[in-house]
């Protein structure tokens, strides 16, 4: 269906500098919690939808992740020689995707609860949003102890306050990315333009979720995993 997001883009190209010593010689998404790289937990998500193909990026000691997805289907986006944060990242790897929107996911978390994507597909509304962003109530991230991204109002729109935690979910349209003049720019560049025109939303997960940035997070997914 024209305007339905197809592919999923798996953010995967990090130098994991929160996790220390864990990192010096394995990218973040080879991290293991419960006995699983990250990136394979992030998989189960984006192949439980369906998705017409997944594209990783890559580029912090990318041969690992490369000969580790070289079995599966996975087309992989190599940012050499810098690394293009969110929106270089997602912009390089559209030829790969091949739709607009797309889903993306950040490779770094653990959800406990309902698959976040088949969530954001059936809540996503193209002809009010460029951006449909999945944030965790702050209440229910585990370890995590600010006061969150975005705030959101009754409409369903958000903007930059406490409240709701970004979880690294969304269903975002692309053609926002080609007018942004730098080559490497974060995501947050292009939500911020979608906020202004109005156009920028959440969908609170109903479930629980933990951040693994940090060697601390890795014990508390593992314990949120035992426990679903």
């Amino acid at each position: 269906m024209k305007g339905e997001p197809e592919a999923v883009m798996l953010f995967a190209a990090g130098f994991g500098t929160r996790m220390g010593n864990i990192t010096k010689d394995k990218p973040k998404p080879m991290v293991e919690v419960a006995g699983r790289p990250l990136i394979n937990h992030a998989l189960d998500l984006a192949e439980g939808i369906g998705p017409s193909r997944i594209v990783a990026n890559v580029h912090y000691l990318a041969d690992q992740i490369i000969a580790y997805l070289a079995a599966t289907d996975v087309r992989i986006s190599l940012e050499e020689p810098d690394i293009l944060e969110t929106g270089g990242g997602l912009r390089a790897a559209l030829p790969l995707l091949e739709s607009d929107p797309v889903f993306t996911l950040n490779t770094d978390a653990i959800w406990a609860g309902p698959n976040p994507l088949r969530l954001l597909r059936k809540a996503w509304r193209p002809e009010e949003m460029d951006a449909l962003l999945m944030c965790v109530p702050v209440a229910h991230a585990i370890g995590y102890s600010g006061q969150g991204d975005f705030s959101q109002d009754a409409s369903g729109r958000i903007a930059r306050g406490p409240g709701l935690i970004y979880g690294g979910a969304q269903i975002i349209k692309t053609s926002g990315l080609t007018a942004v003049p730098d080559s490497t720019f974060s995501l947050n560049v292009v939500w911020d333009q979608m906020h202004d025109a109005g156009r920028l939303h959440a969908l609170q997960y109903p479930g629980r979720w933990c951040d693994v940035g940090r060697p601390e997070g890795i014990v508390l997914a593992e314990e949120l995993i035992a426990d679903v």
